[in-house]
């Protein structure tokens, strides 16, 4: 299993914590690229060391928290080989990873419990990308 990349704002810290918990319990090597405490800070500085580090190979996927989830998920998108997907639900992160081929999982840290993420982070590891007609879309997403 290659090393997961995670990161978080503020609004992501706490929670952050719990999913780095939930990662050591289930023998799953990580690398934090921030933030380390509760004190206010920019999420895109966290969000782009975490898909530059996707894109060169050095982590896969990665795992990444904000207040909603959305700021740090338009900055990881802007990178072109990152499909960063928002996921609050089990079912979302299934279908995030089976349709998208979603390379990191991003989820709101203000919006979602700990309960729920471990649903999430447990069908986000465990799902595999489908392909086949998925395979040309996903193919559609970088600007060329």
């Amino acid at each position: 299993m290659k090393t997961i990349g995670i990161c978080a704002d503020h609004a992501g810290f706490e929670l952050k914590n719990f999913v780095i918990k939930w990662l050591t319990e289930n023998n799953m090597p990580f690398k934090d690229f921030g933030t380390y405490s509760p004190e206010s800070v920019d999420y895109p500085d966290f969000a782009h060391q975490l898909a530059e580090a996707i894109e060169t190979g050095e982590v896969y996927p990665g795992i990444a928290i904000c207040g909603s989830g959305n700021g740090i998920q338009m900055t990881l998108n802007k990178h072109q080989q990152i499909r960063a997907a928002l996921c609050w639900r089990e079912d979302i992160a299934e279908l995030a990873r089976q349709h998208n081929d979603a390379n990191v999982l991003v989820m709101p840290g203000r919006f979602i419990t700990n309960s729920e993420a471990e649903k999430v982070l447990k069908k986000f590891f465990s799902t595999s990308f489908e392909g086949g007609r998925h395979e040309r879309r996903v193919a559609k997403i970088p600007i060329k």
